[in-house]
């Protein structure tokens, strides 16, 4: 006759599993359902951002056009070099860059006060200020400084240049 194994178990008796197999079966349970869980939030918030993504297009798109306000050409004569006789003059025309027309509109009447902030920074420069990409971008920083100064509470944007030839 067959032996039985000694664990086998007997006609009627239920099998039990071993604890280990059920940590197993749990741990495995949980990470299926983490994983779950965080692919859906994911979802989730992937989906959210990217309806905000469509919100901003849509605000973009309502945005006003920027307005660019010419300042009239101004030819001034700039303060001379050590040891130099000879004068020297800058022709100088930008534009400068606006929010919207409502600004513009603010701005328009003070275009004198504007012109002559310029003429008086202009008319302290030397030849040897306006040489470079350096020194061009050091004076767009100060006119620009210099208009919204004059234009408070207005604000300008930019200043442009158009032209500017040193002579």
């Amino acid at each position: 006759m067959a032996r039985k194994p000694k664990n086998a178990p007997v006609e009627g008796e239920e099998v039990q599993v071993p604890a280990a197999g059920k940590k197993k079966l749990i741990i495995i349970g949980a990470a299926v359902l983490a994983v779950l869980l965080l692919g859906g939030g994911g979802f989730f918030f992937m989906s959210k951002k990217s309806n905000d993504a469509q919100k901003e297009a849509a605000k973009v798109e309502v945005k006003k056009p920027v307005v660019f306000l010419d300042v009239r050409e101004m030819l001034v004569n700039l303060a001379g070099e050590p040891g130099q006789d000879k004068a020297k003059y800058a022709k100088i025309k930008v534009a400068i860059e606006l929010k919207d027309a409502k600004v513009e509109e603010e701005v328009k009447p003070l275009m004198p006060r504007i012109e002559d902030t310029f003429q008086v920074y202009l008319r302290e420069l030397r030849a040897s200020d306006l040489t470079g990409s350096a020194a061009m971008y050091r004076l767009r920083e100060e006119l620009l400084r210099r208009v919204n100064v004059a234009i408070h509470p207005a604000r300008a944007e930019a200043v442009l240049f158009k032209d500017v030839v040193v002579q």
